[in-house]
């Protein structure tokens, strides 16, 4: 079977609509028939509670695997036709605790590298560019970027970027030209109509054309412990998600 495309959600700023893009994405590609894998890769583990997983209450999760603890199938939770590898707090100990550990930025790339049965592996990294989010990047084929339509969001896309190069230089020569996902974009707003001028003139077609745009049920799903589809399968937020599955899916 063909090896399946590694996607990583990333950006550094939190609250952008990190986890919220993976759960909807990975939900997405399973209503348009793939066979999707999302990984928690967050120690906040809140893309395993946005499954309606206690993450505290778990023994076995991403960190087991990567202690070699337990095997990546007896780990995998199926929920609505995807897998979720899911964490929990004890991900915090794997930077200390593999501090010395030679070739430390190929773990998760060596737990993925024999999974089977999966079309896509969508990881949703922590908001911060250590350890975790290093070896996501080194291991995935794409990276999305979650960006609002404000300043400082923006701003700090910079280092995300100069962080994305040295992984691509030193560590994964394969990796391809970051895209944008334009997230929770209201067009009655001055700025973002600006700040989204400043992005499509920066990044031109690396920006993907499908807007998410600002709704409150894309908001309210992961507290019902749902995605979009299954919180409110009508609104604008289903049908940008959906739009945004199908660009994914489209050969470019």
């Amino acid at each position: 079977m063909q090896k399946p495309q590694i996607i990583a959600i990333c950006n550094q700023k939190g609250g952008v609509g990190k986890t919220t893009c993976a759960l909807n994405i990975a939900a997405g590609l399973t209503i348009l028939g793939k066979k999707v894998l999302v990984v928690d890769f967050d120690p906040q583990a809140h893309l395993t509670y946005s499954f309606n997983i206690g993450a505290h209450d778990l023994k076995k999760t991403i960190y087991s695997v990567i202690k070699g603890e337990a095997s990546l199938q007896e780990t995998l939770i199926e929920h609505n036709g995807l897998k979720l590898l899911p964490a929990n707090l004890d991900l915090t100990l794997v930077e200390t605790e593999f501090a010395t550990a030679p070739k430390r930025e190929y773990i998760l790339k060596n737990i993925l590298t024999n999974i089977a049965d999966v079309q896509y592996v969508i990881i949703d990294c922590p908001p911060a560019s250590g350890f975790l989010t290093i070896n996501a990047l080194t291991c995935c084929h794409e990276i999305y970027i979650p960006l609002q339509m404000e300043f400082l969001a923006l701003k700090g896309m910079s280092r995300l970027l100069s962080l994305i190069g040295e992984v691509k230089k030193s560590l994964n020569k394969e990796l391809l030209v970051p895209r944008i996902i334009a997230n929770r974009f209201d067009s009655r707003k001055k700025l973002n109509n600006a700040i989204m001028e400043k992005v499509l003139e920066r990044f031109g077609r690396q920006v993907f054309n499908t807007i998410v745009r600002e709704n409150i049920a894309v908001a309210e799903a992961p507290s019902f412990a749902q995605s979009i589809f299954e919180y409110a399968p009508k609104s604008h937020g289903a049908e940008d998600y959906l739009n945004l599955c199908k660009e994914i899916i489209k050969p470019q």
